[in-house]
């Protein structure tokens, strides 16, 4: 699933180094670097209040980074601005279109504002692409979450851009509009087309090429899922049985325990240091538990990030 690992520059759709945003005495990105190949799914992860929309307005030419360098689309994202806008589509986190007009209306909106050429051509394209054709008249206003989240992409695509940023873009959809999204994502990027996205939902990074953590403004990790899953260098064990509760407020606190965390009727106990763990799981555990050493899973890995990062805000 992984792109190759050596890129170029020209295969580059993003490789800025050094940005940074303050606001006030905050910082709120600092000092990131990050190179996204063109065609890849870039998955990027994070609490809220880490600086992940705004790191995405920095580059699609929103905001202008305080420090560093680097190109979005081969544009400088500091004095070509106006020229990234131009091929870049982005999503936000709220839906930002007239609700007070119909699909067709927002869409027909968005290609003047691109200047599109043949432009009711490629408003009925956007239509048919994403299945809105039948709603096309419907009003913005009174549709679903998941149909928003389909008139949103079709905006974002209609200019035919060579990057998406999509901040957030599945959050409070159904499952199976969230799984149509993704496969439409996937068609997307096997068409050339890069995508960075921010999600808190771990089955969709894990659908991604690569991703990147980000708390409270610093880079934690990136990678592969397997690379960022090998670098944080977590024991995991799954428990399972009666009385959970009580079980996990025995463990905390406890040496070697850095996370105990539920998942269902399963209990997961994870620290960094393996040795410690085991001593203190050989300690506690008795014959009414079935206790599984497992592969750490990136919930498990997202946690512990979260636990150890300092909020800058704090």
């Amino acid at each position: 699933m992984s792109p190759p690992a050596a890129a170029t520059p020209t295969d580059l759709a993003i490789d800025v180094t050094g940005v940074t945003k303050r606001f006030g005495e905050k910082t709120v990105v600092n000092a990131i670097d990050l190179a996204v190949r063109r065609g890849e799914i870039y998955g990027f992860l994070g609490p809220n209040g880490s600086g992940k929309t705004t790191f995405i307005r920095m580059l699609c030419g929103l905001l202008t980074p305080d420090a560093g360098t680097g190109t979005c689309l081969g544009y400088d994202v500091r004095s070509q601005q106006a020229e990234i806008k131009r091929h870049v589509g982005y999503m936000t986190q709220k839906f930002s279109y007239y609700e007070d007009l119909s699909i067709r209306e927002n869409l027909d909106f968005i290609a003047r504002i691109y200047a599109v050429p043949d432009r009711r051509a490629a408003v009925q394209r956007s239509l048919d692409r994403l299945g809105l054709a039948n709603r096309s008249h419907q009003i913005a206003g009174q549709l679903s979450g998941g149909w928003k989240q389909r008139l949103a992409l079709a905006a974002c695509l209609i200019h035919e851009p060579k990057l998406l940023l999509l901040d957030e873009p599945t959050a409070g959809v159904d499952p199976k509009a969230r799984r149509e999204f993704w496969d439409e994502i996937h068609q997307l990027a096997a068409d050339g087309l890069t995508v960075l996205i921010t999600t808190h939902y771990m089955d969709e990074a894990e659908r991604c090429h690569r991703l990147a953590y980000l708390a409270y403004g610093h880079l934690l990790t990136r990678g592969t899922l397997a690379e960022v899953l090998a670098a944080a260098k977590l024991t995991t064990w799954s428990i399972t049985g009666p009385d959970l509760r009580t079980l996990a407020t025995t463990l905390r606190d406890r040496a070697g325990v850095e996370q105990v965390v539920a998942f269902g009727n399963t209990l997961h106990v994870s620290g960094r240091d393996a040795a410690r763990l085991t001593a203190t799981i050989a300690a506690v555990r008795d014959p009414r538990h079935d206790w599984k050493q497992i592969t750490s899973g990136l919930e498990d890995v997202f946690i512990s990030l979260m636990d150890e990062a300092k909020d800058n805000f704090a």
